[in-house]
């Protein structure tokens, strides 16, 4: 078994730490959708569910190819 010693924890850490910090940042900004995504999204809203396809016939078309 590898020994591990308490700067190499520590290091860890604080790589951890500074991971969790970054994504906590990036998680509070406040973004605005494009005009574009906006337009994909209302004409997403107006596909009635009939249209949809299932997640199983999704994989069985991608795995006829």
């Amino acid at each position: 078994m590898k020994t591990v010693t308490l700067e190499v924890i520590n290091s860890n850490l604080e790589k951890l730490y500074n991971e969790v910090e970054f994504i906590k940042n990036i998680l509070s900004e406040e973004y605005e959708l494009s005009s574009w995504a906006k337009n994909e999204l209302a004409e997403a809203r107006k596909t009635p569910d009939s249209k949809l396809i299932n997640h199983d016939e999704v994989k069985r078309r991608i795995l006829q190819k």
